[in-house]
């Protein structure tokens, strides 16, 4: 039943986003700069019509602490069962997001919801239904890897057998069986985030939020936890989660918010974003100094977005080797020229005019 329901969900957001596709290409180049807030406003409203059922829900949201607004009047829902991103660099407003989810701090304005609850009165009842990774390592340091979970478990009511097969389950299913009697100050710090959401998920929540789930991880550690997060959404478990690793949300998130200064800037599939925003594909070249402002026009003029960089120009193309033929066949002759995918990060800087690394 929960599987169905999952896939029915999944299934109208694929044709939520085919039609914001489809409404893209019919719009009139001259407002397709504005076609993100369009588009997400649109389908926002009509999303209820569609019955979609939504384990959390955001209406004008706002933050601020003294002067400082550190979110400033988000919109967003989550469906049950859906991997949900909240992506953008550090000081977007991703952590005090995620604080005011789980009920860690109080909106200023806005209103909240997780799992039909407001999160303003009913915040206890909320804590003991989500789980919470948070960025800073809170592991205990005084026990032993399993003993971490047990304490959990036993904080949530678990009768003794229960805490006792769910940790070992959570140890296999995290891969710390071997590491089940370690102290955990010696395990290495991919083990000790592993370990944080293998804690969160004792008390098996209906939504996962987990903040900078591989931040000062290596490349390996974070490879084999996104694995298990890729299986924990093939579970149908809802999660919402902060990065600022642009490779992370493409290869994880369902769907995902660009934020930048506590405000979304696009909202979609990774996918329909890069497609919407920049294209397929991205033409870098070197250029000497004169030459840019014609091939920017250029380019412009065959229909591809341009932005400036360091050393010369990015353009944005379905095809950029097209594009780089078209540049050539009328004089431009770049000192390098790069073909590559379009990513997230190309969306940021058309967005924003810098990178994530830079915000």
């Amino acid at each position: 039943m929960v599987a169905n329901r999952i896939q029915e969900a999944a299934a109208m957001r694929t044709i939520i986003r085919d039609s914001k596709a489809m409404w893209f290409r019919l719009l009139p180049p001259r407002l397709r700069g504005d076609h993100s807030l369009i588009m997400s406003r649109l389908f926002r409203e009509t999303t209820p019509l569609l019955e979609i059922e939504e384990a959390v829900v955001v209406r004008g949201l706002v933050k601020r602490y003294g002067e400082l607004v550190a979110v400033a009047g988000i919109d967003f829902a989550v469906a049950r069962g859906e991997l949900f991103g909240l992506l953008g660099p550090n000081g977007a407003g991703k952590t005090s997001t995620m604080r005011m989810l789980y009920g860690g701090s109080s909106p200023t304005e806005g209103r909240l919801e997780v799992l039909g609850l407001d999160v303003a009165s009913h915040r206890r009842e909320v804590k003991m239904r989500l789980g919470v990774v948070p960025q800073e390592t809170n592991l205990d340091q005084d026990l032993l890897v399993r003993q971490n979970l047990l304490v959990h478990g036993r904080f949530y009511g678990l009768a003794r057998q229960e805490r006792e097969d769910r940790a070992d389950e959570l140890l296999d299913f995290f891969q710390l069986r071997d590491k089940a009697n370690a102290p955990v100050e010696t395990i290495s710090g991919g083990m000790k985030r592993r370990l944080l959401i293998a804690r969160a998920l004792m008390s098996r929540p209906e939504v996962l939020v987990i903040d900078e789930p591989t931040t000062g991880l290596d490349p390996q550690a974070r490879h084999l936890l996104w694995g298990r997060l890729r299986e924990l959404r093939d579970r149908g478990v809802t999660m919402i989660l902060s990065t600022h690793y642009m490779d992370e949300a493409e290869r994880l998130c369902d769907r995902l918010v660009i934020l930048d200064r506590g405000k979304i800037l696009a909202e979609g599939t990774p996918r329909e974003l890069i497609e919407m925003e920049i294209g397929r594909q991205v033409l870098e070249i070197e250029l000497a100094g004169p030459e840019r402002e014609g091939a920017a026009a250029l380019a412009r003029d065959a229909g591809a977005g341009v932005e400036r960089s360091d050393r010369g120009l990015l353009c944005y193309a379905r095809d950029a080797e097209a594009l780089l033929h078209h540049l050539r066949t009328r004089g431009v002759a770049p000192l390098q020229a790069h073909l590559r995918m379009a990513t997230l990060e190309d969306v940021f800087l058309r967005l924003t005019g810098r990178s994530l690394v830079e915000g």
